[in-house]
């Protein structure tokens, strides 16, 4: 994968991973830190950044709270999807309610993608 680094969303990418939110604390330390494979929080791609991303497997993680169920943020989240698609990149997108009430169903799901 080959795109410029957006050197203005750094500050930006480092608060979010000191901050991040209970769900994804919750995915980050009782499931993702443990895989066989190198996890990234906060990475930035092009100018977006992405809450989890296995470069090995080319597959971003994003943990969605209700304000991604707003029209407006629906489709800028349709928009970034395209975006890091066309760099061959897959986009698994799971609700903060799934991380709440379905933690191993999503855990499960993860582990089935990146085999």
């Amino acid at each position: 994968m080959n795109t410029e680094y957006n050197q203005r969303l750094k500050n930006n990418s480092q608060k979010l991973r000191r901050n991040m939110t209970k769900e994804e604390k919750h995915l980050w330390y009782d499931f993702l830190k443990t895989l066989p494979v190198t996890v990234k929080r906060q990475k930035i791609i092009g100018n977006y950044i992405v809450d989890f991303y296995i470069a090995s497997k080319k597959i971003i993680i994003e943990l969605d709270g209700a304000q991604h169920f707003e029209e407006e943020n629906q489709q800028c989240d349709t928009i970034r999807d395209k975006y890091l698609s066309n760099l061959g990149l897959t986009v698994l997108r799971y609700s903060n309610y799934d991380i709440n009430t379905n933690f191993d169903g999503v855990c499960e799901d993860i582990k089935k993608r990146i085999k």
